[in-house]
């Protein structure tokens, strides 16, 4: 008895040379739909699925491999007397290899203007039925989902050796697929239904790329992406020069993208550890980076910079000065592309970018669990702030404390960042008490703290942060308030004519 070949494919690549090489090594085909008509238009003798069940495609297609002569001769175990006893009393063929992959939903979902019932219509229900059948039946059962195996299996046809390993590793393949695509389906209808946290929480990623190691050289490590991408992501950016992406590399781009996010005037942000360690608005992408630059001119070697404009020569030539790891534009112009090439390892990254965050969940992992948090896109105007003290701010001092908080956003908590000019000039991050973060930061920045604004994530439980912002000359104070003592820190601010605003919101960073 001939054994028999089930092909039914969405990506039909390479899929009539597979066909062929199994029809000549004495394969029977079976399939359905397009893959039929194509294999047939091939010259492929091919057999339609209605022809063997006795039943026609029915619903549009919904209904047409959902039959017992076709998940019997999936499910149906060669080394089983009985169960080969139930398929011969039922006319069961067994069918002996799957090539089956399945409706574009991811892609449907990426296209412009899809309407719910096209994205719908995009759920493959007897596909993933008659792959987890094969694969449930791995030891009898070929079952290829990926087109690039069809040359692996092929081969072990032809030259008989289809041993367990490979069997085995083509049915682990479909499950990691089928949950891949469930798990597509879940998160689609979890959008719809506005469910924030549900009762299970489904994620999948797709790997972009193996990473030489992780954070240190003795760990592994891999890049992955979330199979619809939306916002500034890393996995769409195309490299026009340089090196691999490192594991950390990969952190602190991020980090600049997501800070980068805050600003749509023209700005540069360079990262370091995956803290700001300068930011800089500006008129001109140059006047941005310089300021950046000048924010903290021995922190960024070695660091990463994100700007929101394309390069241009003028900030390439300032790039081209400083050893840097990484960067990232919308753009880079002929002139800045011939000038940033000649350093052999800098790595470019041309991406389109967004202003405003669009991920929407943070997932921390824990032992043994994960943590999912809302991410923190909150952000507050001038109309939101409550002056607490007597002095209203200036105009020049309320532009700096807004451009101040949507930095220290971004900076690891406890965090204390100065601004001056739409320039960061002191941070101080990490720290395990406020008054060490705001130290490290007034002593960045020196004598450019006179006349400062001084941003803080989280309030002041007592008023020393308050004294050291006055002994080194700061104006203006930026914090959420809500501190039993509040009072005590008010008070400083009044004796030494510093204006302080409150933002009722909280920017812990861990």
């Amino acid at each position: 008895m001939s054994k028999r070949a089930l092909i039914s494919v969405s990506d039909k690549s390479n899929v009539e040379e597979f066909a062929k090489g199994l029809v000549e090594a004495g394969y029977e085909v079976i399939s359905t739909g397009g893959t039929l008509r194509a294999l047939i238009n091939a010259g492929i003798e091919a057999t339609a699925v209605d022809e063997i069940t006795g039943f026609p495609e029915i619903m549009d297609g919904r209904v047409k491999t959902l039959h017992p002569l076709i998940h019997g001769g999936l499910l149906g175990k060669r080394s089983n007397p009985d169960h080969m006893r139930q398929m011969e009393e039922n006319n069961i063929t067994p069918i002996d290899i799957v090539a089956v992959n399945l409706y574009p939903f991811k892609q449907t979902l990426e296209k412009d203007g899809v309407s719910k019932e096209e994205i719908i219509e995009n759920i493959d229900i007897g596909g993933p039925t008659m792959l987890r059948s094969a694969a449930k039946n791995f030891e009898d059962v070929a079952v290829i989902v990926d087109p690039s195996d069809y040359e692996k299996v092929l081969n072990a046809v032809q030259e008989d050796r289809l041993d367990i390993e490979l069997l085995q590793s083509l049915a682990a393949k479909v499950f990691r697929h089928t949950a891949n695509y469930d798990a597509m389906i879940a998160s689609y209808f979890l959008g719809e239904t506005g469910e924030a946290f549900p009762e299970t929480y489904t994620v999948t990623y797709e790997k972009v790329q193996d990473l030489r190691y992780g954070e240190n050289p003795h760990q592994q490590a891999a890049f992955y992406k979330n199979p619809v991408i939306k916002g500034n992501s890393l996995a769409t950016a195309k490299q026009l020069h340089g090196k691999e992406l490192s594991y950390n590399n990969i952190q602190d781009a991020n980090a600049a993208l997501e800070i980068l996010a805050e600003y749509k005037a023209p700005a540069a942000v360079a990262v370091k550890h995956m803290n700001p360690c300068g930011i800089g608005v500006s008129e001109t992408l140059a006047g941005a980076f310089e300021r950046a630059y000048d924010a903290d001119p021995i922190s960024i070697f070695g660091g990463i910079v994100a700007c929101n404009r394309e390069i241009d020569a003028a900030t390439a030539n300032q790039l081209s000065e400083i050893f840097l790891e990484i960067v990232i534009a919308p753009a880079f112009n002929e002139e800045a592309l011939e000038i940033l090439t000649r350093k052999k390892n800098i790595r470019l990254l041309e991406l389109e970018l967004h202003a405003g965050a669009t991920v929407t969940k943070k997932l921390t992992t824990v032992n043994g669990g994960v943590l999912i948090q809302d991410s923190d896109h909150g952000s507050v105007s001038a109309d939101d702030l409550k002056v607490a003290t007597k002095r209203q701010p200036t105009q020049e001092e309320l532009e700096n404390l807004l451009f101040a908080w949507k930095a220290v956003k971004h900076v690891k908590s406890n965090a204390i960042l100065l601004a001056k000019d739409n320039q960061t000039i002191g941070v101080g991050a990490g720290q395990m008490n406020r008054i060490g973060s705001a130290n490290i930061a007034i002593k960045q920045a020196g004598e450019k703290a006179k006349g400062a604004v001084m941003a803080s994530d989280a309030f002041f439980p007592m008023p020393d942060t308050v004294e050291a912002a006055a002994e080194a000359g700061i104006t203006a104070i930026i914090q959420p308030g809500g501190s039993k003592r509040d009072q005590d820190s008010i008070d400083v601010c009044n004796q030494h004519g510093i204006t302080m605003v409150y933002t009722n919101m909280r920017h812990f960073k861990h």
